[in-house]
């Protein structure tokens, strides 16, 4: 996030990096990424830390809380240590444990959960970036790899359901009164109007894709989540894979839409892993995304929020998913 949260200070930092036992002499916020709030640190002994606090509020879309929203960062973040630590995955940049064994702890007043991972110096991605044809099969073949490791058994099951349907369904029956969250309320509003019928008819399509797999026999392997080009960090030759919050046992499409982009790409991935990307769960899961995104950003929109360059962002982000979603070559 560009914002800093302005109830979290240095001095409530540092007293929460006392349980990885690092004396930071440094604290600097990093204004990266999308969804939570990073710091890099040095500490005493000049090792430098990268330190990602996450905001449960923004983890959970299902309404359960921010003690479930922890639970399931934790077991997030155990299963990225553990594909690294115990699966021998290299490629995995995962989370440094306490000296409790912890890779997640509260902080504040529970509103915040903050994890500590080793800072890795590399080239890092955009959202949005296309990847060349070189990075694409990097990609795929750690990819191929994640999916043929067993998953550690802290890992989380990913759902094929839309985790803020619910959001989204409040979004479009309330379409005939105003939205007063803030500067973006009434234009969100306004925009949602115009595209209510390919909201609808999206979720219908959802609705039967989700249906048509759900009925299938296929067996499920640990994924990521959210290989794009935001995630991926170049070193050395090598590409790593940064933020593990999604990782989940699912169907290999839940990460392969992000890098497949031909006959070519699903050739390379069966050719290591035995098993073909289907079409179908492709533009499942690509669906998925898109109206996952829609329905936080409206949400966003539609309670308190100021104008501020991450609120800007996700009207960018918005305007642009409707739109594509609009379109016939979605």
């Amino acid at each position: 996030m560009k914002d800093r949260p302005r109830d979290i200070g240095d001095a409530e930092l540092r007293r929460a990096l006392r349980a990885w036992e690092i004396d930071a002499v440094s604290l600097a916020h990093a204004p990266v990424g999308f969804g939570d709030h990073h710091w890099t640190v040095t500490d005493a002994g000049r090792r430098r830390w990268f330190v990602t606090v996450a905001d449960l509020a923004h983890k959970n879309h299902c309404g359960a809380g921010p003690a479930a929203a922890f639970d399931g960062l934790r077991r997030a973040m155990d299963t990225a240590a553990a594909l690294r630590v115990d699966g021998g995955l290299d490629a995995v940049v995962a989370p440094v444990r306490t000296a409790g064994g912890e890779t997640l702890r509260p902080l504040g007043d529970g509103r915040y959960g903050i994890s500590v991972f080793p800072q890795v110096d590399g080239e890092a991605g955009e959202f949005g970036d296309p990847l060349t044809g070189h990075d694409r099969g990097r990609v795929l073949d750690l990819l191929a790899r994640l999916h043929t490791t067993p998953p550690p058994a802290a890992a989380p099951r990913a759902m094929l359901h839309l985790p803020a349907r619910a959001e989204l369904d409040s979004c479009l029956a309330a379409l005939d009164r105003p939205w007063a969250g803030g500067p973006h309320a009434e234009p969100a509003r306004e925009l949602t109007c115009a595209y209510a019928s390919v909201l609808r008819r999206r979720l219908d399509e959802f609705d039967r894709r989700a249906a048509a797999l759900g009925a299938r026999d296929r067996p499920h392997v640990v994924t990521h989540g959210e290989p794009h080009s935001g995630n991926l960090l170049r070193r050395d030759g090598q590409v790593l894979l940064v933020d593990w919050d999604t990782v989940g046992t699912g169907l290999p499409e839940r990460d392969l839409w992000h890098v497949v982009t031909g006959p070519d790409d699903c050739e390379r991935y069966a050719g290591t892993t035995g098993r073909r990307p289907d079409p179908e769960a492709l533009a499942f899961f690509r669906l998925r995304w898109a109206l996952d995104d829609v329905a936080a950003f409206l949400a966003g929109f539609r309670g308190p929020h100021d104008r501020t360059p991450d609120v800007e962002e996700s009207w960018t982000y918005l305007t642009a998913t409707l739109a594509s979603l609009a379109s016939d070559d979605f």
